[in-house]
């Protein structure tokens, strides 16, 4: 029996680029269901209400010429300006968690879901550990997690200056039951996850 129902919710911790949401895959191919707040929160930015009131906080910059929100430099402004990073979030965040909560309703009555996985980058930010069942961080090599960050366009000083403004890893390593390593393979990556979830699920 889990804190929303009869379905245990597993919590995603880890950094910037540490492979949260492979973790997540890696559950999802095990019978899961996975609810990805951070594609949520960017669908969310092509909303008429949402895109107006970020122009309003961040400026008509950061529109493109079809008037949607650039992601580019939304994340260019905010990560290097914590009081409007801060209200931004409190833009995007409820209607997030809103549909999170939606999101765990439905699932709750779907037999063939085992368990309801959180992928959210902000989760213990925004207190939603305190809601998860289960918390499990993912833990990688810096070397390997700049590696993998470049690859998505994102340096190190990026990853620092958006980590500032977000629970040190060592806190969130604190709060997880389980931890995964995810130095090496996805076959090594799968075969991790699911021994966490045997234990999880026969706990």
């Amino acid at each position: 029996m889990g804190k929303f129902g009869n379905k245990l919710v597993i919590g995603i911790l880890g950094g910037i680029a540490s492979g949260k949401s492979a973790v997540a895959a890696q559950f999802a191919a095990l019978g899961c269901a996975v609810i990805d707040a951070d594609k949520m929160a960017k669908e969310m930015l092509d909303e008429p209400s949402i895109s107006q009131s970020i122009a309003k906080l961040a400026g008509e910059e950061v529109l493109d010429k079809n008037r949607r929100i650039d992601k580019a430099k939304l994340a260019s402004l905010v990560f290097n300006n914590p009081a409007m990073l801060e209200q931004l979030t409190n833009i995007l965040h409820p209607p997030v968690l809103t549909q999170t909560l939606a999101l765990i309703s439905a699932y709750e009555t779907q037999d063939n879901v085992k368990a309801i996985v959180l992928d959210m980058p902000l989760l213990a930010e925004v207190g939603w550990d305190q809601n998860c069942d289960v918390l499990v961080f993912v833990n990688v090599d810096p070397a390997v997690r700049n590696q993998r960050a470049a690859l998505r366009g994102l340096g190190g000083e990026q990853i620092k200056s958006r980590e500032n403004f977000q629970i040190s890893l060592d806190k969130k390593r604190s709060l997880a039951d389980y931890i995964v390593d995810n130095n090496s393979d996805l076959s090594e990556l799968g075969e991790q996850v699911s021994r966490i979830f045997s234990s999880i699920i026969n706990a």
